[in-house]
């Protein structure tokens, strides 16, 4: 009898709290910084990485306690995910909850992040540091979808 994992057998209401953060992919995607249009609320995908993103890894350097770093970071959790319509359609936690499962590529199928980092899932080839930006228009990239 084969054993399915986790995330084929729960949703992502019924996933423990290791289970949930073992979902993401680790691919910084929602680690780049995103400008607002003042007017038209529309939003604008840039290049550019939080301050604590490490861009080779794509992790970040304090994750748990990245909200005394980064007030302005924000956490993704089971209630605000269906308000993230940004996330990239490669997002584990947007795929799982319009009812798909994890790609191939995804650490958990495979056991490490490069195959993530070989398909270019990950930011690791596009992010750029905060502190080396000027002008951040000049970072804006295509949307992710």
């Amino acid at each position: 009898m084969t054993v399915l994992p986790f995330w084929q057998t729960k949703s992502l209401e019924q996933m423990s709290d290791s289970e949930w953060e073992s979902i993401c992919d680790g691919c910084g995607q929602c680690c780049l910084n995103k400008l607002q249009d003042a007017d038209t609320d529309e939003i604008y995908f840039t290049n550019v990485a939080c301050n604590l993103l490490n861009i080779k890894t794509c992790q970040c350097r304090h994750y748990e306690n990245r909200f005394a770093y980064e007030p302005d970071c924000i956490k993704l959790t089971r209630d605000n995910l269906p308000t993230f319509s940004w996330l990239p359609r490669t997002c584990s936690y947007r795929l799982l909850a319009e009812g798909n499962d994890l790609p191939a590529w995804h650490p958990l199928n495979v056991g490490s992040a490069k195959a993530m980092h070989a398909q270019r899932i990950s930011v690791r080839h596009i992010a750029v540091r905060e502190s080396e930006v000027r002008n951040w228009e000049d970072h804006i990239i295509p949307n992710p979808e």
